[in-house]
């Protein structure tokens, strides 16, 4: 699936620093919500954290892949976001996070939650596509480069 299919405009922003690991929770979820009308923030910021509590979501390297499942979706969501100050966020290689890649999917969505959480970690293993991202100084830039 196409990631401009998944993540709008308005849910690919930069976060102003001062964020910690629940803000940044938090604002994906709000972000997520305020598209998505029929979406409560809270459940949304609710399903991040009990995938959090299984495990870090950080996957190394500045970058996180925070995701959880819904009930009442029909088709994912995504939001990204790239922090002016990295974050620290329990990632497996112990260091900071100021790439973020949320997925929220259907809970029956398995294979396709998967393989979108895999497309996504892979692009954003390419040092050059990070490199680029984190140059970025806006929110249009910062989804016409994510979403290429």
């Amino acid at each position: 699936m196409e990631l401009s299919t998944l993540l709008s405009p308005e849910c690919a922003t930069i976060a102003a620093p001062g964020l910690s690991k629940k803000r940044a929770l938090e604002m994906i979820s709000q972000l997520a919500g305020d598209l998505h009308g029929n979406l409560n923030p809270q459940q949304l910021f609710e399903s991040l954290l009990a995938r959090e509590k299984m495990g870090s979501t950080g996957i190394g390297k500045g970058i996180a892949l925070p995701h959880g499942r819904l009930a009442n979706i029909d088709r994912p969501i995504a939001v990204f976001i790239k922090c002016d100050e990295a974050i620290p966020f329990d990632a497996i290689d112990g260091k900071p996070v100021d790439l973020l890649f949320a997925l929220f999917v259907p809970e029956d969505a398995v294979q396709e939650h998967l393989a979108t959480l895999a497309a996504m970690a892979k692009t954003l293993q390419d040092k050059e596509t990070c490199r680029a991202l984190r140059k970025c100084s806006n929110d249009s830039e910062l989804y016409a480069l994510v979403t290429t």
